[in-house]
């Protein structure tokens, strides 16, 4: 088999992250192997999301920079939520991308590269605008390889998909479609063969991931059920889930925090602003005050937890109260870590025909106020930790040589100096130094760790 190079950018998420190490899978039986420059590839993939800013016009500017590279054997590839979204307008601006298509069509990927390439001709090179968005009746699940390639000691695997929701901001429900959770045995059965690869630690994905809802034996599994059910895989040494919904945030959930020693104690849990009108407006269909029952109730079962969250500053119709009431919940809850970002209209959305919308400059201002909050709160947080000793699991490589970047528990990034033969490995590790974004210390061991 003729060795064939791919190139795939991920943008966003970690469920794109998935979705993109899955397209490798997928593409590896053809004789694909992956390449960290587009230049020189015969496939190039961008794997698109749809929630960050300007994220259309980030897509297009990365086509026109890889555009110089495409030749007659390369084919061009716009994959993810933007393509979902746009891809009849993708196909208008950039007539020289050669397949355009969805979230949940990328199973597919194999018959429409064969299309590509049954379409060339001399002038044009691979197919002209295969275009794939439509909601196929099929899982895209059930079509995927059993194998994964090139996991580390930290991988990712979705469980649920979609969103019922509708929040008036988000693209979520028209680019990923209605909410869809995997059967319980297919979940365990590819989480056991993620740690047969040598995988330590799994984190569940989901848009609305504590929305999960399966059937175990005779009886219904939520999430805090099924990662009841995957700690009985052997090997399998730490549980974590993201994202989740308020709504959803069930006892047993709660009560898996407890007693499932792999649930690491670490919650993200997006509420996007602290103001009743606002949430409202929203339409997240909870109140300010049930968000923090939750986490009253939370840390009862666990007192130790981390939390972290989402923040939209400048909605449409956000009153300078309305924000200070996103501070003061802030400063009630406080945050090991959070993501901020001002209010940008999305194309089809309710939020972005609405009136009141805020000016440019006052959401620069209250995320530069937010953002310092949070700041120090996440500083607080890291600070807290010096002197303590944590289990580490070093998944990463360091910035610099000797260095292994690894996670505690509450998902803190932790920089130490050792032997790659740890790599992989879940040491103790006495926190010496904190900094904004993460921590430093010193393996516990009574052997070296620099040889």
């Amino acid at each position: 088999m003729i060795e064939k190079r791919l190139y795939i950018k991920t943008y966003g998420c970690q469920m794109n992250m998935y979705d993109s190490g899955r397209m490798a899978d997928i593409l590896k039986p053809l004789g694909y192997s992956l390449i960290e420059t587009p230049e020189g590839a015969d496939l190039v993939i961008l794997n698109t999301c749809h929630i960050r800013e300007k994220a259309d016009e980030k897509v297009y500017s990365d086509l026109g920079r890889i555009r110089p590279y495409k030749d007659d054997k390369m084919v061009l590839a716009v994959a993810g939520c933007v393509a979902q979204a746009e891809g009849a307008e993708i196909m208008r601006r950039a007539p020289y991308v050669d397949l355009v298509f969805g979230p949940q069509t990328y199973h597919r990927l194999p018959e429409m590269i064969a299309r590509a390439h049954r379409s060339q001709d001399k002038k044009s090179g691979p197919g002209r605008g295969i275009l794939d968005v439509e909601f196929p009746l099929e899982s895209k699940f059930d079509h995927l390889p059993q194998e994964h390639t090139g996991v580390g000691p930290s991988a990712f695997l979705a469980i649920q998909e979609g969103c019922d929701k509708f929040c008036t901001f988000c693209v979520v429900p028209y680019t990923r479609g209605a909410e869809y959770s995997r059967p319980v045995q297919a979940i365990y059965e590819e989480a056991s063969r993620l740690v047969d690869c040598g995988v330590k630690e799994i984190t569940l994905l989901g848009q609305n991931v504590n929305a999960y809802h399966g059937v175990l034996g005779a009886n219904e599994c939520g999430l805090g059920k099924l990662m009841e059910h995957l700690s009985s895989i052997k090997g399998l040494e730490r549980l974590r889930y993201m994202t989740s919904h308020p709504r959803d945030m069930d006892e047993e959930l709660m009560i898996a925090h407890r007693d499932v020693p792999q649930v690491m104690p670490f919650l993200h849990l997006p509420i996007q602003s602290g103001s009743n009108q606002i949430l409202e407006t929203m339409n997240r269909k909870h109140t300010r005050e049930h968000y923090l029952k939750i986490i009253e109730k939370l840390r009862t079962y666990r007192p130790d937890i981390a939390l972290s969250s989402d923040f939209i500053v400048g909605f449409p119709g956000e009153t300078d109260q309305d924000f200070e009431d996103t501070l003061n919940l802030v400063s009630e809850i406080g945050y090991a870590q959070a993501y901020s970002f001002k209010y940008s209209p999305r194309l089809g959305t309710p939020g972005a025909v609405m009136d009141n919308q805020v000016p440019e400059d006052v959401k620069s201002d209250r995320l530069e106020r937010l953002q310092d909050l949070l700041n120090v709160q996440q500083q607080t947080f890291n600070e807290l930790s010096v002197g303590k000793t944590l289990p580490v699991l070093l998944d990463r490589k360091g910035k610099k040589e000797g260095q292994l970047l690894g996670k505690t528990p509450y998902l803190q990034s932790v920089y130490v100096e050792s032997s790659p033969r740890l790599f992989g490995e879940c040491v103790n590790v006495t926190i010496e130094k904190a900094f904004a974004n993460s921590v430093t210390g010193t393996i516990l061991t009574q052997e070296s760790v620099l040889k």
